[in-house]
């Protein structure tokens, strides 16, 4: 049994218990954060309470967890780009088309199985399969990823991701021109109720979700944004671009293939074509290091993929 042990912050007053726990501890989902809380496995103050409880800042959350039994994660001697690394930590430029953890239908092959062979004392502190994860990356979403070395570190990060003091920054192509050079989207999503590998807005289990924009080009209808997220939503840019009216380049589930017919300009539409992933690229990211507190800030190169487009839109790019 592990014990945990959070004060509840100005960033988590007023969420919901399960929705706090599962921020906190980013490798519990929401419905297993919330079994645990009825389970009486999750107390506030002292106090046993229920999934929906609002938090008020100065309460203290303890959960006691028993670990899940795991799958049999193992090392890989796989491609990792390394951008920083020390002690404590190290960022990782995730290429399109690796899976972060190990899953039904991905047992190897994925960043964590290639990080287990390069910091071998991952494994220390295994959870549910994810060790040292405390954020995520679509398959087909590039960019980088931050990773805890030790258990300190990890939770270290796992607090700001979810006191949201963590700035991420995606580059995303989309079909369309918003009308506004910048913008904000405020746009509550969920599991959709009847595609349940799909996320929309239009759920009654919808949690707020929040996207700030700024288009850097546009030609012939297709745009390059830069997207703050607010939040962390599973599919967040891909669903709020789409249901703004401009879905992502190469992003078959939100609607990006079925629109890129509409693409004047011949060049254009044949290099969104070509994408065989969504454009989006977690480009830049920053934190403060678990250890000395001083704030870390990189940046990742734009994937080679996404380069043809990017020069036909006249954009520059390292």
């Amino acid at each position: 049994m592990e014990t945990h042990r959070f004060a509840v912050t100005a960033a988590l007053a007023g969420r919901r218990l399960d929705n706090a726990l599962a921020l906190l501890l980013p490798e519990l989902s929401r419905s297993r954060a919330a079994q645990l809380i009825k389970d009486g496995c999750v107390t506030v103050d002292g106090h046993a309470a229920k999934p929906a409880a609002a938090l008020r800042e100065g309460q203290w959350i303890e959960a006691a967890i028993a670990p899940r039994p795991t799958m049999d994660l193992v090392p890989q001697e796989l491609a990792l780009d390394i951008v920083y690394e020390d002690e404590h930590l190290l960022v990782v430029n995730k290429a399109a088309g690796m899976v972060v953890h190990p899953a039904a239908g991905n047992p190897d092959g994925t960043l964590v199985n290639a990080l287990l062979f390069h910091v071998p004392e991952l494994a220390d502190q295994k959870v549910d399969d994810r060790p040292g994860i405390v954020h995520r990356l679509d398959k087909g979403t590039s960019g980088l990823l931050v990773i805890g070395k030790t258990g300190p570190a990890t939770h270290s990060l796992q607090r700001q991701f979810a006191g949201r003091t963590v700035t991420k920054k995606y580059l995303a192509v989309v079909i369309g021109e918003p009308k506004t050079k910048e913008g904000r989207i405020d746009l509550a999503i969920g599991r959709h109720v009847t595609e349940r590998k799909k996320i929309s807005s239009r759920t009654a289990k919808a949690r707020p979700a929040t996207t700030l924009y700024r288009v850097e080009a546009s030609r012939g209808g297709v745009s390059l944004l830069t997207c703050t997220l607010l939040t962390g939503r599973t599919h967040q840019i891909r669903v709020h671009c789409s249901e703004s009216g401009w879905p992502l380049a190469g992003d078959e589930t939100y609607g990006g293939g079925r629109v890129v017919k509409h693409i004047a300009d011949e060049d254009l539409r044949a290099a969104c074509r070509a994408l065989q992933r969504p454009a989006l690229h977690a480009r830049h990211l920053e934190f403060d290091h678990p250890a000395t507190g001083a704030r870390l800030a990189f940046t990742a190169p734009v994937p080679m993929d996404l380069q043809p487009l990017l020069n036909l839109m006249g954009y520059p790019h390292d």
